[in-house]
């Protein structure tokens, strides 16, 4: 089979709600447009100002710790910056997140839901520095091969939902695993190149069930188990710009000259 792009997903702010694109224009160095540009750090980080460099997961308000962030619905405006927070379908709050006064309104919503999860209250920020606020320290794509998600559902004897992981581009059409082969090579996806470089471990906000918001799967115990490592999907640095689609082909090339 050809490898496609069934999916292509950002993340406004990080452990918040996913957003499908049909399309992305991608740019030499940096990630998705807008994917974990934003988000919330606990009360117990400090930080000047609405702006912040490159900090680990531990610091930020995190689906690992607080699974009930899966039970809101997020929807991220580009246009204005603006954010609309929904619970059970009803809007709870909206801001405009760089606006001083639209991220007041937005942290005292999540400082009442959160209570002491947030360990005090927390403070939306913005990446800065050409930053992204994710788990990783440079700006990357995440790649998800969906074969794998459906073959670890053989040790976990119940279906996982590939939105778990996150990722920023789900592949249809591979071998189970194949995307590990990739490592130090060129893909090419639509007008862009990227390089992949290296695999994805992965922490218990996997365990977290995107539909339900409950710990229902030990995600990283069954890789472990069935697997002999923790690892789900690669990280990949676009190389050359352009624009992808859902449904573009996916080749993979000669070694990356990273």
């Amino acid at each position: 089979m050809t490898a496609t792009i069934a999916h292509i997903y950002r993340h406004p702010v990080k452990s918040l709600t996913p957003e499908a694109l049909e399309q992305v224009e991608l740019i030499p160095g940096q990630a998705v447009p807008n994917d974990r540009r934003f988000a919330l750090l606990l009360g117990s980080t400090p930080l000047e100002g609405a702006a912040s460099e490159w900090m680990p997961k531990t610091k930020f308000v995190a689906l690992m710790r607080t699974e009930k962030l899966a039970s809101l619905e997020t929807r991220f405006d580009d246009a204005t910056d603006t954010l609309t927070v929904l619970r059970g379908g009803k809007q709870v709050t909206r801001g405009k997140l760089t606006d001083k006064i639209g991220r007041i309104g937005i942290e005292e919503f999540f400082a009442a839901y959160l209570g002491d999860e947030a360990k005090g209250r927390p403070k939306l920020v913005e990446a800065a520095g050409g930053h992204v606020l994710s788990d990783h320290a440079s700006p990357v794509l995440s790649l998800l091969n969906l074969a794998s998600v459906n073959d670890l559902e053989r040790v976990t004897k119940k279906p996982v939902d590939p939105l778990r992981f996150r990722a920023n581009v789900w592949i249809d059409g591979l071998e189970p695993w194949e995307e590990f082969k990739w490592l130090g090579r060129e893909i090419s996806i639509g007008d862009a190149t990227l390089a992949v470089t290296e695999r994805i471990d992965r922490c218990a906000a996997t365990n977290v069930n995107p539909e339900t918001a409950e710990r229902d799967l030990n995600i990283p115990k069954a890789l472990q188990m069935g697997f002999g490592h923790v690892d789900m999907g690669v990280f990949a640095k676009v190389m050359v710009g352009g624009t992808i689609n859902a449904g573009d082909e996916l080749h993979v090339g000669p070694p990356a000259a990273l």
